[in-house]
């Protein structure tokens, strides 16, 4: 307990530096270097109501802005086609990407026409798993469908205002068993650690998973930004974060028989694409208001005003409102928690990645989780224990909060102008 406190206050100390940056002047989005892999990721903020714990970037939705959205959406993409940007995979989040699944289907259309995609995943809800949003999805080509679900109990469900949006636990499970089958991947999103969550509840979502045989799941620990902190302590109490260790073994237990760890909490039964796309693919286009980017070793974000991000895309303007180019060792630290998520570092391709000695500018970091039992090392091939996984885990789980609380410092920006 005493390691994972210590982890969980250098992660966070990590993670502020690492998004250091003052987001209100426009900057250039990076240019190509070499042809290697990216992903594209779209952001669609729209949700027919707001979810109290969701710290991501989204509003209520309202078609009029909506259409104009998706509208200079399409005209951010077509200037990163002009760049020179080419992409292997898309993945589309919000948000409910599917509130406008004639917006969205030209978008991908787009997408398609202008890059070599060979993986598309698209994020929705229960309510939208309809026989006509999967037949249309299905000629999108989208290949991976994830699922927001997050919890089967009713109770929960209810006090996170989704029973009456989604319906219940039972409602959900039909739905998810009625599209089983309808893509190469269907991902369920649950999350883990709710303030009245019991082991006994846990249980009983892993049953559902487990009659199911999902393709994947992916388990989030709850992770929220301090102003919605205060929102669930209201509606469910206190998050304790201390109680996450219990839970995630329960998970990690019930799921071994069945699935292999495609990062530290995403469960797959066969080879396929995750949410944590910034596992696989080195660098991201970060598209849509409020998006991050990883591009040539700089971060960036757009502008999480709606309105400044059309107006920007009408007058032919990128809408990076953010940037920060990071130094070596920032890069080989991202690189360090990232590609370790997905339980296996070769620290001989980093080096050759960025022309440095890996293996010695990374030595504190390595020789601390050796030490600390979450690191097996063979030769300057680095691989999770499963004591391990759980520290990524928290990691991540702070890494996501900082990102949060960087989404709520930007949008308290949009008010005070």
């Amino acid at each position: 307990m005493v390691i994972e406190k210590f982890i969980c206050h250098m992660a966070r100390k990590k993670n502020a530096n690492y998004l250091r940056f003052v987001p209100g002047v426009s900057y250039e989005v990076p240019r190509p270097g070499n042809a290697i892999p990216r992903l594209l990721y779209i952001h669609v903020p729209f949700c027919e109501e707001l979810c109290p714990y969701c710290s991501f970037n989204r509003v209520v939705f309202r078609e009029e802005i909506a259409r104009a959205y998706f509208e200079a959406l399409r005209k951010e993409i077509r200037m990163y086609g002009d760049l020179g940007y080419d992409f292997r995979a898309v993945y589309v989040g919000g948000g409910t990407p599917t509130v406008l699944m004639d917006e969205l289907s030209e978008t991908m259309k787009l997408v398609n026409g202008l890059f070599r995609i060979d993986e598309a995943s698209v994020e929705t809800n229960p309510n939208h798993l309809t026989e006509g949003n999967i037949v249309l999805l299905k000629n999108m080509g989208v290949k991976r469908l994830s699922v927001g679900v997050q919890t089967f109990d009713d109770g929960i469900l209810k006090a996170v205002e989704r029973f009456h949006k989604y319906g219940s636990g039972e409602e959900i499970a039909r739905k998810l068993g009625a599209t089983m089958g309808r893509f190469d991947t269907l991902n369920v999103d649950m999350i883990f650690n709710f303030p009245t969550q019991t082991m006994e509840m846990l249980e009983k979502d892993l049953n559902v998973l487990l009659g199911l045989a999902a393709d994947q799941v992916t388990f989030y620990p709850l992770m929220v930004s301090t102003s919605t902190e205060k929102i669930m302590g209201k509606k469910l109490g206190r998050v304790d974060y201390d109680r996450g260790r219990d839970f995630y073994m329960m998970i990690t237990d019930a799921l071994k028989e069945n699935y292999h760890h495609s990062t530290a909490w995403c469960f797959s039964r066969n080879t396929a694409m995750i949410d944590e796309y910034v596992v696989n693919y080195d660098e991201y286009a970060g598209l849509g208001s409020g998006s991050i980017g990883y591009l040539g070793g700089s971060v960036y974000a757009n502008t999480f005003d709606i309105a400044d991000y059309i107006e920007r895309l009408k007058r032919n303007e990128f809408p990076v409102a953010a940037r920060k180019d990071c130094g070596i060792r920032e890069r080989l630290l991202y690189d360090f928690l990232m590609k370790l998520f997905g339980t296996t570092l070769d620290l001989d391709e980093l080096s050759e990645k960025h022309g440095v000695n890996a293996p010695f500018l990374l030595l504190p970091e390595v020789s601390f989780f050796h030490m600390a039992g979450g690191l097996k090392k063979s030769g300057n091939i680095l691989t999770l224990t499963p004591k391990g996984q759980y520290y990524w885990v928290i990691m991540m789980r702070e890494f996501f909060i900082a990102v949060n609380n960087f989404r709520d410092y930007c949008r308290a920006l949009i008010k005070t102008v």
